[in-house]
């Protein structure tokens, strides 16, 4: 039976892992476009609303129930004793971090006050996708 809720939590964090990337990374591309809208028009408007939803209704949400089952699996299967996963921890705090820059920028860009060209959203874009390889290659690889 334990087996079985280890499995469940598992697969819950999986989904949640894939909702998280999918908008991490759909995130920052929204804002390139949103920065060559002009500011109160109708397309910026409408970015606001589609990066605020996508934040508030996917990413936020994804990432709580990846770290909650992401505890979960490391305390259940003995996990936080390794290597690896102390690298992997850290790499996902990083996410977190890059997460939280996001929400700023989110919050910036409603409140008309966004400075930065478009081609620092185009790199900070693949910011999560290095995070994630890194992260995938310790949980599969266990290296150490």
């Amino acid at each position: 039976m334990v087996h079985d809720l280890y499995s469940w939590i598992k697969v819950l964090h999986i989904i949640a892992v894939i909702a998280w990337m999918a908008g991490m990374l759909y995130l920052p591309r929204l804002m390139v476009y949103h920065c060559a809208a002009e500011a109160g028009s109708v397309q910026s408007e409408t970015f606001k609303v589609m990066e605020r939803r996508l934040l508030k209704a996917i990413i936020n949400p994804a990432m709580i129930v990846t770290w909650l089952a992401g505890l979960y699996l490391a305390y259940a299967g003995g996990w936080y004793m390794a290597g690896w996963f102390h690298a992997k921890f850290a790499l996902v705090v990083a996410m977190s971090g890059v997460h939280g820059a996001m929400a700023r920028w989110v919050r910036d860009f409603a409140e008309d006050r966004n400075t930065r060209p478009a081609r620092f959203f185009r790199i900070a874009n693949e910011i999560p996708t290095v995070l994630m390889i890194g992260i995938v290659i310790l949980v599969v690889i266990k290296p150490f």
